[in-house]
């Protein structure tokens, strides 16, 4: 039987209900071990997460990563700071991208490819009130039209 190829952890639903994402990137995280396996038993939030670039180097601050409970090698900070594992051109890219418009780095989505720790970065661009709105009208409008598609060509 092949192994999965995708596990997904978490997904962050708030962001794309806060934010319009532009592009999105793929990166690793650097993580201890003891971290790996809080995440491969999803105990993380990342609520409030965001991506900072700080000399040719992306940091993630405010992931929430629960402390493994079997780990015995001293405590770890469970929101600490956490480079992430971008090639050089991309963080080049995503460092002018920033400096030049008003946009946020943000962690959408945390999950393991082939065993490896992953996460999805989206560009994003905060939404007003008003996007907020409009976003959720349209969602409200779709799920009532696939509601009656379904009911009305019911087989």
């Amino acid at each position: 039987m092949p192994k999965k190829q995708i596990e997904k952890i978490i997904t962050n639903k708030k962001a794309y209900h806060n934010y319009s994402v532009l592009e999105t990137y793929e990166s690793g995280i650097e993580l201890l071990g003891c971290e790996v396996k809080s995440l491969r038993q999803k105990d993380v939030n990342l609520e409030g997460s965001f991506v900072r670039m700080n000399k040719n180097e992306a940091f993630l601050h405010n992931m929430h990563i629960k402390p493994y409970i079997y780990h015995t090698a001293g405590e770890v900070d469970p929101l600490r700071t956490r480079r992430l594992l971008l090639k050089s051109r991309e963080i080049k890219k995503l460092t002018q991208e920033l400096r030049l418009q008003p946009f946020t780095l943000i962690p959408l989505e945390i999950y393991f490819k082939r065993g490896w720790a992953k996460i999805k970065l989206g560009l994003c661009k905060g939404k007003k009130l008003f996007d907020k709105r409009d976003t959720l009208k349209k969602k409200a409008i779709k799920k009532h039209l696939d509601r009656d598609f379904k009911n009305k060509y019911k087989v």
